[in-house]
């Protein structure tokens, strides 16, 4: 038997390859299918299966295009009625692989088929549970998600759903069972993750808040309801994509997405087709010489929820500007959240744009310490911290405003054209996205600060006192 977690830090999303005597199955698999063929074609492994936990809001599945190149069954849990062929199964329903078994345990609270796989090896024990967004290490799944789909199941009601499926489907299972779940800290299905991406059962009946032996189910529905924040806007639409189905297969995706365009063809493109160009490349490379109009959102951190986040239309044209050898990436990234059409990206970079004589700007930078000295003798000066909420109310520093990149789209409406900001965010990342949507949509007086909170807090400003965050969402 063999278990690999196949963990992809942009999303913070964990896929499964289990593989016994030839046969293998995935779960929850991403947009992209070459990981997971090659690693059954290397194993001399047929995939059988490709079990779903849910219906995933925050990236598409890749079990369509998956399905039709390998032949493997999809598995949904129960209650699911996706618009293509699948196996529904039954709660407690059986699975063979090889020698190992698979027992489908219904656990609906996260959503109303959220799915837990139980993995039963060749000698009868039960080792292992594939918990997808049902239990993470640390937390457990957000239940306002769905909400967005069916009104009439509120968030409440489906916490209440996630207790009893804890109570009587999880916790009832061996301590020394190893929990694999969907996701890790960073993904928005959470509100506070661990970073690590596996535990034991027995551990988390210790660490983790909503397996407290003591808990009531009111007390649950609190603590599990409170300090969520709206989802990213993108979710809702991806939920119905992953629900529906027919969806572009992901080669034709890369195909388009992988044009290479020449300076003068690339600009005639962005004009025709009214697309958004997003500048992938690093947040230093960035300001010192970018396209007038476009934004940047960097594939060197979470490039790909970002772009939901922030993009509002998911099929709006994108032209790509990245490093050289990186477009590929880009355009699967893009892909995994629902964005499909990408359609190219500037052949030879910005070096190749200025050289055919065509214009730049740069972003206005300032280094934590010369800023904090500029505010100790200005201290009208306007400052955003566009971190998220959470984040702001554990400390920030004394006076600054709160203006989370999260929700730009409808707060820039806040700010006047008229006067300057200067912007900063943990590390820099968030502020030059930031910087750069406002500078797009004729905001001209923007200073990035350098470091972001990070190094603001090794100078003299004051700040808050710091509180630990109940919440990273």
């Amino acid at each position: 038997m063999k278990i690999e977690q196949i963990y992809t830090g942009c999303l913070a999303e964990a896929a499964y390859y289990i593989e016994s005597e030839g046969e293998a199955l995935i779960i929850d698999p991403l947009r992209e299918t070459k990981p997971y063929i090659e690693r059954a074609a290397t194993n001399n492994a047929k995939i059988k299966y490709i079990l779903e936990t849910h219906f995933h809001a925050d990236f598409v599945s890749g079990h369509l295009d998956l399905a039709a190149k390998t032949g493997a069954t999809i598995v949904f849990g129960p209650t699911a009625a996706p618009g293509y062929p699948a196996h529904i199964a039954k709660d407690g329903e059986i699975l063979s692989l090889g020698k190992v078994k698979i027992k489908v345990l219904h656990t609906p609270g996260h959503t109303m088929e959220s799915t837990t796989y139980l993995l039963i090896d060749e000698a009868g024990k039960e080792v292992a549970i594939f918990t997808g967004d049902t239990l993470f290490i640390g937390d457990v799944g957000r239940p306002d998600l769905v909400q967005k789909v069916k009104k009439e199941i509120t968030p409440e009601f489906l916490a209440g759903q996630l207790f009893d499926s804890l109570r009587n489907k999880i916790m009832t299972l061996p301590d020394e069972i190893i929990v694999y779940p969907g996701h890790g800290a960073g993904s928005a299905c959470g509100k506070n993750m661990s970073k690590e991406t596996t535990d034991t059962l027995g551990n988390q009946k210790k660490f983790n808040y909503a397996l407290r032996a003591d808990m009531t189910r009111e007390e649950f529905i609190k603590e599990v309801t409170e300090g969520l924040v709206a989802p990213p806007q993108y979710f809702p639409h991806n939920v119905i994509m992953n629900v529906t189905g027919g969806l572009n297969s992901i080669d034709q995706i890369i195909r388009r997405g992988t044009s290479a365009l020449e300076p003068k063809d690339f600009q005639l493109v962005w004009e025709t087709e009214e697309a958004l160009v997003i500048d992938a490349r690093s947040k230093d490379e960035f300001p010192k010489d970018y396209l007038p109009g476009a934004i940047f959102i960097g594939l060197d951190d979470n490039f790909a929820p970002w772009v939901g986040t922030l993009v509002t239309d998911l099929k709006q044209p994108i032209l790509l500007i990245t490093d050289q050898g990186k477009e590929e990436e880009a355009v699967v990234r893009l892909a995994r959240v629902g964005y499909d059409n990408t359609l190219g990206y500037l052949k030879g970079g910005v070096q190749a744009w200025i050289q055919a004589g065509l214009p730049t700007e740069q972003m206005d930078e300032i280094e934590a310490p010369e800023f904090a000295e500029l505010y100790k003798k200005n201290p009208e000066i306007k400052v955003l911290d566009v971190r998220r909420e959470a984040e702001y109310n554990s400390q920030h520093i004394e006076g600054t405003i709160n203006f989370p990149l999260d929700f730009i789209n409808s707060n820039m409406s806040m700010l006047d054209k008229n006067s300057t900001y200067y912007i900063h965010c943990a590390g820099g990342y968030r502020s030059m996205i930031t910087a750069s949507i406002l500078k797009a949509r004729g905001y001209e007086n923007l200073i990035n600060i350098r470091g972001g909170f990070a190094a603001l807090a090794t100078t003299s400003l004051p700040k808050t006192n710091y509180e630990a965050p109940k919440t990273m969402l």
